[in-house]
């Protein structure tokens, strides 16, 4: 699976983050999983909001953090990725 930049991304419904110290975890409530996040996974997940694209968070990023466009469209990609197979991120029209 690849996720657009086009697409709009969300916390899954039973993801909770709360951010301690230098970064944040993540709560799935339905199996009880604790994910922690570095300082940029934790940026990525604070600008994730039910109404934003892929691209338009990788557009804040690029503002916030000193950083090639190019290759934070691919980080990015990668995480969001990751973060709907694991369950902590849901998209329209993507399995969650």
């Amino acid at each position: 699976m690849e996720i657009a930049s086009g697409t709009v991304l969300r916390l899954a419904d039973d993801a909770s983050v709360q951010h301690v110290g230098d970064g944040a975890v993540v709560l799935l409530a339905r199996s009880g999983q604790l994910y922690t996040c570095n300082g940029t996974t934790e940026a990525f997940l604070d600008k994730v909001d039910g109404a934003r694209s892929l691209g338009q968070i990788v557009g804040l990023l690029c503002e916030e953090f000193e950083v090639d466009k190019g290759t934070l469209d691919e980080d990015m990609a990668a995480l969001a990725t990751d973060l709907v197979s694991e369950g902590i991120l849901a998209a329209p029209g993507l399995d969650s």
